[in-house]
């Protein structure tokens, strides 16, 4: 799903209305329409509603969604604040047809102490302003979302939570914008909704359909995409009837030191279950036992340390290799990095300490091999590259390295990030809280590296893996729960992930 720009999504909005035709009153009444059929689908019959309608585009949707709702029989009341804006034309248009309907109390308060304050059962509706802010509120605007904030119990916004930018809010200080519970936005996702930030004010996002012009959306570029498994599916690749081991490449994994073995066996195993036709692992010479019994299936290359890795195996038979994970950062396990960094040119993933090697002396950056993927968290991509608070600064700036060192960085997170040399960002749709648990980011390494090894395209095996590596982790935690959820977990439920991906 391709995700775009305020600016562009208005642009859209103006091509439906000359080119279907459609005027734009109608296309608000579509777009009221669909978040009717998600309210009275969500809230029972007889709830009552307070609907906060501002004097713009988005207050007409309000008051819109307003009398549908009070057509299928449910108590609305509409609050009007009188902010001393210009009423948009539409919104004129909606409150007309509003006004002739006995049984809907309209309020215009124009002071903060005569704003109404919603019961306890009573279900806000935000409609005060949509995505084309561009400064945050402040005096009575601002007074009336405090208000809301305060005494709402449970708040649903219309396309956008009031007060919140589109894309960056790094100006934004967010003591006046609308905490909802959920968000219905209207046909695509705004960008500031996969930031970590926003979470409080966006809370559960849903999309609803306007109906688009579905030329415009396919003409119109944007380096932005919302992967879903629509998406994923087209990504992967039949096995073959005549095919071997050897078809599906070997992978070879880099990591454990002495006392981290587990994150070795993780990303091995799910290299495996990836569907690598062979997965090597080099391991430090003590813990070959350890292997040999957690993963039978994986041929192991010792390294001539007891404890660390220090030496770097021969790699002409590989296909795809891994570093990073519990691998340790000493002295020598640096120089063995190093030694294959200057050896191996294809696309590799580097992963955990592999990054943290490269934070510490950011010139290795020079060394990566051209569309190798890098799968830092947080607080990692911080080390490499910097602290940025703004998150859509930080985005900027991977999109800025990714082009720069024509790499794929994979930024895990909620939403995480999948930025290509290209410059293209594929947020992703899978995954849950419970697998923000050690040991989670091995498993998405391993399965990288896995489809690397088959062939795939890196940022086909970045986007997929990602998207599977979620996928995996929402069916265990089905089984699971949240709370209890384990990286083994995850990797457990790759072979059901893939078949649900195969179907």
């Amino acid at each position: 799903m391709k995700v775009f720009t305020v600016q562009q999504v208005r642009e859209l909005d103006a091509f439906t209305i000359a080119r279907e035709p459609v005027a734009s009153v109608d296309l608000m009444e579509r777009a009221a329409a669909g978040c009717t059929l998600w309210l009275t689908g969500n809230f029972r019959p007889g709830t009552s509603f307070l609907v906060f309608a501002g004097a713009g585009n988005n207050g007409g949707d309000g008051l819109a969604i307003s009398r549908q709702l009070f057509n299928k029989g449910y108590r609305v009341t509409v609050c009007v604040p009188e902010m001393g804006l210009k009423h948009s034309k539409d919104f004129e248009a909606n409150f007309e047809r509003l006004k002739g309907i006995p049984g809907i109390e309209i309020l215009r308060p124009s002071r903060a102490e005569d704003l109404p304050v919603p019961g306890k059962e009573t279900v806000v509706i935000d409609a005060l302003f949509g995505s084309g802010l561009s400064r945050p509120l402040s005096g009575f605007a601002a007074q009336v979302v405090n208000h809301i904030n305060i005494h709402s119990t449970y708040t649903v916004s219309i396309d956008i939570p009031s007060g919140l930018f589109g894309e960056d809010n790094g100006n934004n200080p967010g003591e006046a914008i609308i905490r909802a519970r959920h968000t219905l936005s209207f046909q695509f996702p705004k960008l500031a909704f996969f930031f970590a930030e926003n979470y409080a004010f966006t809370g559960e996002w849903h999309i609803i359909p306007i109906g688009l012009h579905e030329d415009a959306i396919r003409n119109t570029d944007t380096p932005y995409f919302f992967q879903t498994e629509e998406d994923a599916r087209t990504w992967v690749r039949p096995r073959g009837t005549f095919s071997h081991k050897g078809t599906y490449g070997h992978a070879l994994i880099i990591a454990g030191s002495h006392g981290m073995m587990g994150a070795a066996v993780l990303a091995a195993k799910s290299a495996a279950r990836a569907g690598a036709g062979l997965v090597t692992s080099h391991l430090p010479a003590s813990s070959e036992m350890i292997m040999q019994v957690s993963a039978p299936e994986v041929i192991i290359s010792i390294d001539p340390s007891k404890e660390i890795f220090s030496k770097v195996p021969e790699t002409g038979k590989y296909t795809a290799v891994a570093v990073g994970p519990g691998l340790g950062t000493r002295r020598e396990t640096k120089e063995a990095f190093v030694s294959l960094l200057k050896t191996w040119r294809r696309p590799m993933v580097l992963d955990a300490d592999a990054l943290n090697m490269i934070a510490a002396d950011t010139s290795l950056l020079e060394l990566v091999p051209e569309n190798s993927i890098l799968t830092p968290h947080p607080k990692e991509f911080a080390r490499l590259f910097g602290i940025l608070e703004n998150p859509w600064e930080r985005l900027q700036k991977a999109r800025e390295i990714a082009f720069r060192y024509h790499i794929i960085l994979v930024m895990k997170g909620a939403y995480t990030a999948i930025v290509c040399p290209d410059q293209t960002v594929w947020f992703n749709s899978t995954g849950n809280p419970g697998m923000a648990t050690g040991g989670s980011g091995d498993v998405l390494t391993g399965i990288i590296a896995g489809l690397l090894a088959q062939g795939y395209p890196p940022p086909d095996a970045a986007r997929l893996g990602v998207f599977v590596h979620g996928l995996a982790g929402d069916l265990a935690a089905r089984k699971t729960g949240l709370h209890a959820l384990l990286a083994g977990d995850i990797a457990g439920h790759l072979g059901e992930a893939f078949l649900l991906m195969e179907k």
